[in-house]
């Protein structure tokens, strides 16, 4: 037993206790042993109180969350594979090349340090996967309370890409509607893990950072006209979003819209429309109907764009509404879900 884990009893050595968040030794041993091996680069190493990066003109992109997810850890990711995708993602449907993101933690009391060690592992793979750096972070500890252990606080900048023109005043009607892949999967694994339900697929998160799939979109001379990511109300949600801003409406089909039968499976068992669910690797793509064919296939190219769809169209319908055309032949207003019907699931 070292000098600093005097005090403390065979079984609390292995966990997170109040005193690792006073500053301390423990505090200093916390960083030094379970967050900057994995973590360390040149502007993270010195443990100051602010990253400086370099800059070199042009317009910087800035974005804030915070992760609360139940279970921490799930089929296909955990809570820091999510904070760090879900933070790259932010960025890259502004136009944006990510560079750099922050990290705070909140450990609760009692969280075993082994599954902290997989979420920073999993968060230092996730960065790399994305091609971005953490440069700055904080950790707390609380006492214990609800004991999910762990939540994340995240902010990340990137740089304007120049060229692309992405705004929601330049949706007209004719426009395309495109997504890049399969929908629900990440809303529908953290339920189904909540329930203890199992399926012959299993299921699993999509948590993804996609810069560089928009990126290869947004190089593609396709006119893109907006972008955004399917987290919290899922598609439905965003296509609201777009038809009250715009004052346009939009046409869906659900026989194109791309879904794994196992997810739709899972969404019946659970009463829970698809479309509604959220996502952690998807994104909603408004584009030039003369260019709805480039994009389609410049995701399709990408490996997480393999099942990408087009899905719908904008139209000119008064009022401005979602509407979506069934299998059965009938059609439905699709409207963003009232409140969050799967909570805690970022």
């Amino acid at each position: 037993m070292t000098v600093g884990d005097a005090g403390l009893g065979s079984d609390r050595r292995d966990r997170i206790v109040l005193a690792h968040g006073g500053g301390g030794e423990l505090t200093s041993r916390l960083i030094a042993n379970h967050v900057l091996p994995l973590l360390k680069n040149d502007r993270l190493g010195p443990l100051t109180d602010s990253a400086i990066l370099p800059w070199a003109g042009g317009n910087v992109v800035f974005t804030t969350d915070s992760y609360v997810v139940t279970p921490l850890e799930f089929p296909g990711g955990d809570i820091g594979r999510l904070a760090v995708c879900g933070t790259v993602n932010d960025l890259s449907v502004m136009g944006a090349a990510p560079i750099a993101i922050s990290l705070g933690l909140i450990l609760e009391e009692g969280l075993p340090l082994g599954v902290l060690d997989r979420i920073v592992a999993s968060i230092a793979a996730a960065a790399r996967e994305a091609g971005v750096e953490v440069v700055t972070g904080d950790t707390k500890v609380i006492e214990r309370r609800g004991g999910d252990g762990l939540f994340i606080n995240t902010a990340g900048v990137g740089r304007l890409m120049e060229g692309p023109r992405l705004d929601l005043g330049r949706v007209e009607s004719g426009d395309a509607i495109l997504v890049n892949g399969n929908l629900a999967d990440h809303g529908l694994t953290i339920m189904s893990v909540r329930s203890d339900i199992r399926f012959d697929s299993e299921l699993r998160s999509d948590a993804a950072p996609l810069n560089g799939l928009i990126g290869q979109l947004l190089k593609s001379g396709a006119d893109v006209k907006f972008l955004r990511d399917a987290t919290r109300g899922g598609v439905a949600g965003v296509l609201a979003d777009i038809s009250e801003r715009s004052g346009l409406s939009i046409e869906i089909r659900e026989a194109d819209i791309p879904i794994t039968r196992t997810a739709r499976n899972a969404a019946e068992m659970l009463g829970l429309d698809p479309i509604t669910v959220a996502n952690e690797g998807k994104c909603v793509c408004v584009v030039a109907a003369k260019d709805a064919s480039t994009a389609l296939a410049v995701l399709r190219s990408h490996p997480l764009g393999k099942a990408a769809a087009v899905i719908g169209r904008v139209t000119s319908a008064k009022p401005p509404l979602v509407e979506l055309n069934t299998r059965a032949g009938g059609q439905r207003i699709v409207q963003r879900p009232y409140g969050e019907e799967l909570p805690r699931i970022c």
